[in-house]
């Protein structure tokens, strides 16, 4: 198997982790508070990671945490985390998931902005398509239009934010430690989130269950991202990472029984082909 093939099925493997996380995270959220659900998974994921974080001997304490950078990155990960989960809970999965997948966009357009990376008018242009497919599947002003979506680009930006702050972060800090600081700054969230709301339920067998799943599945999802960036070639691997999306889609039409109507299904549509060719167009910038 060559490394290409296998990072690629590696990428696959992790967004479907990812989606079977949110599935299990929107389950959970029927019977039990959103803020009660950050907490539980995020101390459940935050122990994932420091386990795997110990297994390879990555340090978990530094002096480098309270970077710059790193502070930045746990604001980000708050904001994407807690309203990400709350689009889980209110909206249907497959649209939350397809606005989610415009994450890359913007990162790109960040990376422009912040790092002063070259992105050219081809980039800039398919940014702007993607744009406009999120706009699709909000449609605002329109009769479809539904304001808890906004919640899912609120998490979106969080997720990019988070993205562009690990760009920054200082390198002696391994992916895993970040993920244990990552989960454990969904404690404090929750609790904040769980104060204001109330509601707080003891959980039965099936919301337990429900919880460990998403945990299990979210952290080999993540270690299974890693592995696939550090395999072949990170240009060909990442266009994978919109597979995420068709995995929403089969999980919501066999779980929640939902169906997108038609402009989510163009809106989804474009911002795939547009974070495609962005990412196929910067590989071949940084070849020529």
């Amino acid at each position: 198997m060559t490394p290409n093939l296998r990072g690629s099925l590696l990428m696959i493997a992790a967004m479907a982790g990812f989606a079977v996380e949110d599935m299990f995270l929107k389950t959970a959220a029927r019977d039990m508070p959103v803020g009660q659900i950050l907490m539980i998974f995020g101390a459940a994921g935050m122990v994932g990671f420091a386990i795997l974080a110990k297994a390879q001997g990555a340090r978990l304490v530094t002096p480098a945490l309270l970077s710059p950078a790193i502070l930045a990155r746990a604001g980000c990960e708050v904001t994407g985390r807690l309203f990400y989960t709350l689009a889980l809970a209110l909206t249907p999965l497959s649209s939350a998931s397809a606005i989610l997948q415009a994450a890359p966009l913007v990162v790109v357009a960040g990376a422009a902005l912040i790092f002063g990376e070259r992105v050219g008018w081809r980039r800039w242009s398919a940014i702007a398509a993607g744009f406009v497919g999120v706009m699709v599947i909000l449609r605002p002003g329109l009769e479809g239009f539904t304001p808890l979506s906004i919640l899912a680009v609120l998490g979106m930006l969080g997720f990019a934010g988070r993205d562009l702050a690990t760009r920054a972060a200082p390198k002696t800090i391994s992916n895993l430690t970040l993920g244990v600081y990552g989960f454990a700054m969904m404690m404090p969230t929750g609790a904040a989130l769980l104060a204001w709301t109330g509601g707080a339920v003891w959980p039965s067998p099936a919301l337990a269950a429900a919880l460990a799943g998403a945990t299990v599945f979210g952290v080999a999802g993540y270690y299974a991202l890693t592995a696939a960036m550090r395999v072949g070639e990170v240009s060909l691997i990442t266009p994978f990472r919109y597979s995420r999306l068709l995995f929403a889609l089969i999980l919501g039409a066999l779980v929640f029984a939902e169906r997108p109507d038609a402009a989510t299904l163009i809106g989804s549509a474009i911002i795939v082909a547009s974070g495609i060719y962005t990412l196929l167009r910067g590989r071949r910038t940084k070849q020529a």
